[in-house]
């Protein structure tokens, strides 16, 4: 069987990313670096990879490539794709064939019934584009991570509305009963509410990089503030928990479309897990952590990272006692699918052992 490194000559012309250093802007990707991907046994295919795949309904791009590949998160250099593809990625539908070409080390995608295309092309399919579309990982896992804010960063609280009365003689209000908010609306009529919640800190610097949200519930706006009264008058669409005075307002954000394929990050990234969604110390397969990497560091959504145990520091006995420490244990991989400033959402894929708050998450070696 081919392995990776027999579609060097396609990666030269294609590839815009790599596991190391970051590529110049627009540079395309020079021989050796290619070939130092090429050759990564990770992205090997499997000694008993299918020779193709029907898609079907509840199907996921990484469980696709994980019938084909050694690791799921290798798809996009089996297909040849570059950073611009990665950003407005392809779509792939129920009915459609994921065929293995042995002699040429790539995967094709085809109708049923057709013939393997030459290349997969995202700009072929014009109509309904995303409607039936399968997602990258199970979108049920991580859709109330999508729209809700979850993570609420430094001084993102200054000056959002904030509720200042409910109806007299309660504390707390619930679904169908009103809240009175102060603040700019900016135009908006519906409205996420939370209450910040833990401080996250850096494991690295012990400083706070954001907090996790507690979110409350929905509301809409009834009457805005005139001539009778300083004060916006809400109704509770629907409540998770209870609100009450002092409970912050953000804009009800749209939920984006699942639209993006796992990837390695263009920059090496060295993270380390904050915290598990939940408030618990250790997390397992299809659970949710928060690294302190985002944006301003070169994570994007999709991004995939491989979660290592930190390494302690040991006394070495045979050695005088010795401080030394021990190495980074790969454990299994994050795909992270919401991206902040300094913080992002990861949902923890395959994994050999449990995630504990303070491991590392890094770039793919």
């Amino acid at each position: 069987m081919k392995k990776f490194s027999t579609i060097v000559p396609l990666l030269v012309a294609s590839l815009s990313f790599a596991t190391g250093p970051a590529f110049a802007a627009g540079a395309q990707a020079t021989l050796a670096q290619a070939q130092a991907v090429a050759n990564s046994s990770k992205c090997d295919f499997l000694p008993d990879a299918p020779d193709k795949h029907e898609v079907v309904s509840g199907d996921t791009l990484w469980g696709i490539s994980a019938k084909f590949l050694k690791n799921p998160w290798c798809w996009p250099h089996v297909w040849g794709m570059n950073k611009e593809d990665i950003r407005n990625p392809h779509w792939i539908y129920p009915g459609q064939i994921v065929y293995l070409d042995r002699a040429n080390g790539r995967l094709r995608l085809a109708n049923v019934g057709g013939v393997p295309t030459v290349k997969w092309t995202p700009r072929s399919r014009t109509q309904g584009i995303g409607a039936n579309a399968i997602p990258a990982i199970p979108a049920s896992l991580i859709e109330p991570f999508l729209s809700q804010p979850i993570i609420v960063e430094r001084n993102e609280l200054d000056g959002t509305p904030r509720i200042v009365a409910t109806k007299e003689g309660s504390v707390n209000i619930g679904q169908g009963e009103k809240a009175y908010v102060r603040g700019e609306l900016e135009g908006g009529t519906s409205f996420q509410v939370f209450r910040p919640g833990t401080p996250l800190k850096d494991p690295d610097t012990n400083a706070v990089i954001g907090y996790e949200a507690v979110f409350l519930g929905t509301v809409k706006l009834e009457r805005e503030a005139g001539e009778d009264g300083d004060v916006h008058t809400f109704s509770v669409v629907n409540s998770k928990e209870e609100m009450s005075v002092g409970d912050r307002l953000l804009p009800i954000p749209p939920t984006p479309i699942m639209s993006y394929v796992p990837h390695p990050p263009v920059e090496e990234v060295t993270a380390r897990v904050v915290a598990v969604y939940g408030g618990v110390s250790v997390a397992g397969q299809n659970h949710i952590v928060s690294i302190n990497r985002g944006k301003e560091q070169g994570i994007d959504i999709g991004t995939v990272l491989e979660l290592h145990r930190f390494g302690n520091m040991i006394v070495d006995k045979t050695d005088n006692n010795r401080k030394v420490k021990l190495p980074d244990e790969e454990y299994g991989n994050l795909f992270i699918f919401r991206v902040f400033d300094n913080i992002s959402y990861g949902l923890v894929m395959q994994v050999t052992n449990i995630v504990k708050i303070g491991d590392t998450a890094k770039s793919p070696q």
